[in-house]
């Protein structure tokens, strides 16, 4: 499947993309590692799948799912990276791209991949961001088309990562962890509470989804 040229990365002016603007600092060789650590666990798979999640919100997530999808791609792999956060999207301010369309425009409104996928500067890393504005995205993501999606970009990419909303509080979260070969678990040090990652670890069992890490972001 080829990638779209209608959306193009300009600027990388954030400074969220650590791994990027700084690729030999202790935060990128930290990425690097959490890099290493999910391959290791995963190498069986052909292409890998990961959910990005979060027990509450505000833990950081999407930053550590723009930073390692960068770190992925340094390794010449290629990868994609998915809005799935519908309810609070920030990739595309991340990576400084437009939202005009996406993954909603994708599942509601019958657009093709190729049409709104972002090829971004960083070479080897694609962005799919959130899309129009939607409603009822909870039903969205969980319907087969979503499924059907991923399985069919899978054939093209070496990794794929969605940044999702936050576990506890979104139930598609939920229901996009199984359709996934692992889920990454990002906490906040001095936030994030003992008994709410016992309860989002209690959810992802429940829906058998499997947890390949866990990132203490500090930030």
């Amino acid at each position: 499947m080829a990638a779209s040229k209608k959306s193009q990365v300009k600027t990388l002016k954030t400074p969220m993309l650590f791994t990027h603007s700084h690729p030999n600092s202790i935060i990128s060789d930290q990425f690097r590692a959490i890099r290493a650590n999910v391959h290791f666990l995963t190498k069986e798979k052909k292409c890998k799948l990961f959910l990005i999640t979060s027990p509450e919100t505000g833990e950081g997530k999407s930053t550590v799912a723009a930073n390692l999808a960068v770190s992925m791609a340094q390794k010449k792999e290629k990868i994609l990276l998915i809005d799935a956060n519908l309810r609070d999207p920030a990739i595309q301010d991340i990576f400084d791209i437009p939202n005009n369309g996406g993954l909603i425009d994708i599942l509601e409104f019958e657009k093709s991949f190729e049409e709104v996928v972002n090829q971004t500067k960083i070479e080897n890393l694609d962005v799919l961001t959130s899309g129009s504005p939607l409603s009822h995205f909870v039903e969205l993501l969980g319907i087969n088309k979503m499924q059907n999606l991923l399985t069919k970009l899978s054939a093209c990419y070496n990794a794929i990562l969605i940044d999702s909303s936050s576990l506890l509080t979104s139930p598609e979260t939920r229901v996009l962890s199984t359709y996934c070969d692992g889920v990454i678990l990002i906490l906040k040090r001095d936030k994030t509470k003992m008994e709410k990652i016992e309860e989002a670890k209690k959810v992802l069992d429940i829906a058998g989804a499997k947890i390949v890490g866990a990132v203490m972001n500090e930030k």
